[in-house]
């Protein structure tokens, strides 16, 4: 299940990853299609390229790292 903020649950991110590498289409014309920008067609082809149906799956959006603590006083 696609997150709440998704543009696209991961069954369409595969429809248009495929439409993109398989069918030849231009990432902007399937951009329009399903309605989303021409970065975010081209990210999820690319994600698909590397990793396959795997990759349309939602990844998490938390920070990577921890920020900086502030030491505490002696």
């Amino acid at each position: 299940m696609a997150h709440a903020n998704a543009a696209l649950t991961p069954r369409h991110r595969l429809r248009l990853a495929r439409l993109i590498v398989e069918e030849g289409w231009p990432p902007s014309r399937a951009a329009e299609f399903f309605h989303v920008s021409w970065r975010t067609a081209a990210k999820w082809a690319q994600r698909y390229r590397e990793e396959g149906l795997a990759g349309m799956v939602d990844r998490s959006s938390a920070r990577r790292t921890q920020a900086a603590k502030t030491p505490q006083p002696a």
